[in-house]
């Protein structure tokens, strides 16, 4: 805390550049600036965050939904395709003689192919959620970069002003002769 203190307190011991003048001590000037950014980023963003939350929150319940939907409509093919096979398991038994290996082979088949459908499902259904959930944190990202950098522009322009502009060329103007005079 003292540095920060001696930081402010410096600004006035430059005898080049009056009253005037600019702190290069980084460390003690970078924690006020950021905590400047983040609570110009915390005032303003919060609402706008918060919205895109809840719409990105219900989009990705939506998706949830249909894909629960889809997990249901899976699940009913699985116990059709079983009743399915019961039926084949039976037809089995009578045709046992005839041609038992096209039965099995039959039965493989519609067991493979449920199988490769609630897995593609289930895949789906998690592709689905990832694309979602990075898209939203893409989004997120975005606009608060967006809203950081328009704050940030706009806070420079209210606070430069043709005099601040000229009492900053001119301090810098005497640094450089100061500099100049010690080097001769």
């Amino acid at each position: 805390m003292k540095n920060v203190t001696d930081s402010f307190l410096s600004l006035g011991h430059w005898p080049s550049a009056g009253s005037f003048g600019f702190n290069t001590d980084i460390l003690a000037t970078n924690p006020i600036n950021l905590s400047v950014v983040l609570g110009v980023l915390i005032f303003f963003g919060k609402g706008v965050l918060n919205d895109l939350l809840d719409n990105r929150k219900q989009r990705i319940l939506s998706t949830i939904r249909n894909s629960e939907e889809l997990r249901k409509g899976a699940i009913e093919q699985l116990e059709r395709a079983r009743t399915r096979l019961r039926k084949v398991e039976i037809e089995a038994d009578e045709y046992r003689m005839n041609g038992y290996s096209e039965i099995e082979r039959e039965k493989e088949n519609l067991i493979n192919a449920t199988c490769d459908t609630l897995e593609g499902l289930e895949n789906y259904k998690n592709e689905t959620l990832h694309f979602e959930q990075q898209r939203a944190i893409n989004q997120v990202r975005q606009r608060v970069f967006q809203q950081a950098l328009q704050g940030a522009l706009g806070t420079l322009n209210s606070c430069l002003n043709s005099e601040l502009h000229f009492r900053t060329i001119r301090a810098n103007i005497g640094i450089l002769g100061a500099m100049e005079e010690i080097r001769d």
